[in-house]
Parts: C-alpha cells; structure tokens; sequence
C-alpha cells in the first residue's frame, strides 16, 4: 500500500495563525492542538489539520467537506476551495497578499473550537511557512539539526542516526521518509522546546530543492550517504545529481559557529564536496585516509555484521580502535553505520553511547528479515530500488547460507528514474542475480530487462519467470515457494513490491497477513 503522509505535531491554532498572517492571535482564538497533519483526508481525525494540495491526479480541495466531516480542527486551502470550507462550516481567514493592506481576523459569526479555514495563495509554500516557524520560534535556541542526503541509505541513515544521538539527548527524526518540499515540513510540525536534536532526511528531485528544504530546516550537520544514477532522468547526469546533493554541504555553517558536514570518503563525487564548505570535515569510509573507517567486516547473515571501528581523533595521530556487531543486514550496511557514528562524534558523544546506539533495533530500517509462507524468510527492502542498493541486496543474498534445502530466490522489480542508464542498470543487476539466486521472478516492464539478461547469462530459463503484475508474482509465489527459502523482495512500491511483501508474510502464529492491495493516489504526492 503506498504511504500516506500522517504526522504527529506539536503545533496549535496559534502557531497556524502566526505563520500564516504574520501576526499576533486574536484573544478571541483559544490555543487549541493539532494532533497530526494529513494530507489525505482520508486520513483526518478529530483535531486535526488537513493540507489541501494540487497534485498531477487529484486536487485535495475536492476532500474540504470530508476533512472536516472526519473532525479537521483547521484547513489550509487556496482560494479555490473559500467556498466549499465555508460551506461545510469552517470559519474563514484570509491569509492570501491580497488581503495584506488590513489585518487578518475571525470572522463575527467565529465560535470558539470551531474548525478553521486559513485560505493562502499556494498551499505547499504555506506548509512550508508553518514548518520553517515551528522550527524557527517554537523549539529550543540550542536544538541542533542534523541533517542527511544522498542517493542511496538516508532512511536507514536517519533512523540510526537518531538512536545514537537518542543515548544522550532527547532527539526528533522525521516520521519515514518525509524528505520533500512537502514531507520535510510536515517533520517539522513535530519539533517542541523539548528537542536537543532533530535527524532529518533530505531528497531532492532536482537543483534547488536542498537548498530550499536547508532553508526551513537550518541545520547544523549534513551528512551525504553517496551519489548515484537515482534521479538521473529528471537531472540528467551524475554530475548534476551530484551538484543537487552538494546544497546540504553548502548550506552548513563554518566550524566556528559547529558546523560539521560528514562525508563518504569512498565516493569521490562526495569528497569532492569537502572544499565547498568551511564546516569541519569528519571523512568516513573503507579506507585509512579516512578520519573514521572500518576493516576487519564479517558478514553473520541473519545475525547481522561484525567489523573494526577506527577513529583518528583531530589534530590527533591517536586512533581508536573498537569491535563491534551490530544487527544490520548486509555488509553495505557498514556505511550506515560509520555516518551515524561519525554523528555520535561529531556530537561529543563517546563510544559507550555509540555501540548501544547501533545495536539498538530501529524500527524504520529499511532492510529486514520477516516470516513468509510456507516456511520461508522474506528479506524485505521494498521501498525503492537504485542499482546500488539492489546490487548490495543481492550480495546480501549471496552472503546467507539457506537451511536445510531451502534455495535463495530474488522477486525483482522495476528500478525507475534512471534516464539513460536504464538499460545498462537492468543488465547489471540480471547479471548479478543470475550469479546469487537459484529461482528469479520480475515484475514489470523494466523487470523483464532483469529476467532477459540473467538467462542470457546463462541462468536456466525454467527457473526465471517474467511476470507483468505483482498480483501474478503473488500467486506464483503461493505455489512454489519452499520451507526454507530466502525470498528477497526488491524494488520500487511503484510496481506494488510492498505488496508482494504483504501477502507472503505471515504472522507469529502462521497466519498470512494479507493486507489491502489497493494504492492511493495522495494529493501532491511526488
């Protein structure tokens, strides 16, 4: 099922006023809470605010009525949906430039409690407003930002950067992957006096947009995870990409006032980043020349990764060595580690917060290991597909030694966004494939791609199967998979890979767990 952004926020009608007319709330406005922040109505509860937005397939102000029958505390709505929030009895505030010659006020008829409509000029810069003041006037002057880009690992990143720096301080991280210009202050809604840090996950879908998102957010470290082709049809080329992630480095501020950017020194498009910013630069990577590095990595399958931490402190030939095991999937989760270690030290905190801070389970990350039918285990990582991360998923594979007669299979789907290296990336992951698994379903168009060059490879064509839907692989799946077996599921939700997930799984006691297969279309979604 695809996500639907639904947030928890620390905001009141108050904050909404401020933000939205720049002035001081009227005595006559009680300070009432927003429980969550939805931008599908179908989602609103009572005491809620519902964000009307313009999407390429659906116009949330045809929602206005049913937001506010489902119990919306507050509305924001451009000016096309005045008459439809009046109507289903919203009391209207004028909040647009048109307006800006008086001030803004309730309207007479105005009953303490009742459900507001702020109608503004466009609906995501009026969020973003809202978020940027929360940040801004509604948290703690020495709450330090956090924040992560990169083109592959910034989900996982950010939920482990947010246990480690949980060791010690109270600490904020958006809700999933809230990275957009839309996500991103919807996290921010979320922030309170409480917070001493705040890890946020920063995307991008073209130059511009870090920028814009380092603007509300302010933060004070920015780690970037690496570069790659993701994206590369709306930017056009890795160099590009490259430029688009480099705005969190940019934005940083210099050592003197604690910034600190945190960069992969094993990609040289992002150590190529280190000159563009007077931040302090903590290197991480495989290699010595690194500040933070690791050797010594031991794949455990199931059980996770073991391998040596190195640290060379600054202005220091000292190093600190430290082993540690840690339960992540993969050995490409070693650089998840290392960047949320690297924040634990930038931060001050010292290794006895750190290890329990990466051995902590964070229920966000994106790779894990669950029950299946008939026996099996279903490595899950379905949220979206590179060919970085599909690659690192297989070697996955490769390293897990199934039981008994169980056999490794990979269920692939469409990686999207690739622009030119569409095809090449197809190949390289069929190849691959062809090299770890003994069964190979695809699903998709592009997936067929997979299918073709892992028999080419010379994969026995009886054990791949090329299937157009995930409702095909699902009922394939039903019929042939074996106790034992390692299924991975791999790809973009867009091809309903998180539903294959769904309807393999199985709960505790056996029972399949199903799910509802059916994707909404979220307003403004992109």
């Amino acid at each position: 099922m695809a996500e639907r952004p639904y947030t928890a926020t620390a905001i009141t009608q108050h904050t909404l006023w401020a933000a939205l007319t720049g002035e001081i709330p009227p005595m006559a406005l009680p300070a009432t809470p927003i429980a969550h922040a939805a931008l599908d109505s179908r989602d609103v509860r009572q005491g809620d605010l519902f964000v009307a937005l313009v999407g390429a397939n659906t116009d949330g102000h045809a929602y206005l009525g049913a937001a506010l029958a489902n119990g919306a505390q507050a509305i924001i709505a451009e000016e096309h949906g005045r008459a439809a929030a009046r109507a289903a009895g919203a009391a209207i505030v004028d909040c647009t430039r048109g307006r800006w010659a008086i001030s803004a006020e309730l309207p007479q008829e105005y009953q303490p409690g009742a459900p507001i409509a702020y109608i503004v000029d466009e609906s995501v810069q009026a969020l973003q407003k809202v978020g940027a003041f929360q940040r801004a006037h509604r948290t703690d002057p020495a709450l330090r930002v956090i924040g992560i880009t990169g083109s592959v690992g910034k989900t996982s990143t950010k939920e482990l950067t947010a246990n480690v720096m949980r060791r010690r301080f109270v600490t904020h991280a958006s809700p999933g992957n809230l990275n957009s210009e839309q996500g991103l202050p919807l996290a921010l809604l979320g922030l309170n006096h409480s917070h001493q840090r705040t890890v946020l996950e920063m995307g991008m879908y073209g130059l511009g947009e870090i920028d814009r998102l380092c603007l509300l957010a302010r933060p004070h470290v920015g780690i970037v995870t690496n570069v790659g082709p993701s994206h590369l049809s709306r930017l056009g080329t890795i160099e590009r990409i490259a430029e688009a992630k480099s705005e969190l480095v940019r934005a940083l501020p210099d050592a003197d006032s604690g910034g600190v950017a945190i960069l992969n020194w094993d990609d040289e498009r992002v150590r190529a980043m280190a000159s563009l910013t007077g931040a302090r630069i903590i290197r991480y990577g495989l290699t010595p020349d690194a500040d933070l590095w690791v050797d010594e990595i031991q794949g455990m399958g199931m059980e996770g990764i073991r391998f040596r931490f190195h640290y060379r402190r600054p202005n220091s030939q000292k190093v600190d060595s430290i082993h540690v095991k840690i339960p992540l999937l993969g050995r490409h989760s070693v650089h998840t580690a290392l960047c949320a270690a690297a924040a634990g030290l930038a931060e001050g905190l010292g290794w006895e917060e750190i290890v329990p801070g990466l051995q902590a389970q964070a229920g966000q990350l994106r790779l894990v290991a669950v029950r299946g039918i008939n026996g099996s285990t279903i490595i899950d990582d379905t949220y979206n597909a590179s060919p970085v991360s599909t690659i690192a998923a297989l070697n996955l594979l490769a390293d897990i030694e199934p039981k008994a007669h169980g056999r490794r299979v990979a269920v692939l789907g469409d990686m999207r966004e690739l622009g030119s290296y569409e095809d090449e990336a197809h190949k390289i992951v069929g190849r691959r494939a062809a090299d770890v698994v003994e069964l190979l379903i695809t699903v998709g168009r592009l997936g067929s791609a997979i299918a073709d060059e892992a028999r080419g490879a010379g994969f026995a064509p009886e054990m791949v199967h090329s299937l157009a839907s995930h409702e095909e692989a699902v009922d394939l799946l039903r019929q042939i998979i074996h106790a034992d077996d390692l299924v991975l599921v791999k790809g973009s939700r867009a091809v309903g890979m998180d539903t294959i997930v769904a309807e393999i799984t199985v709960d505790a006691a056996g029972t399949e767990m199903g799910g509802d297969a059916q994707e909404h279309q979220v307003a403004g979604a992109g």
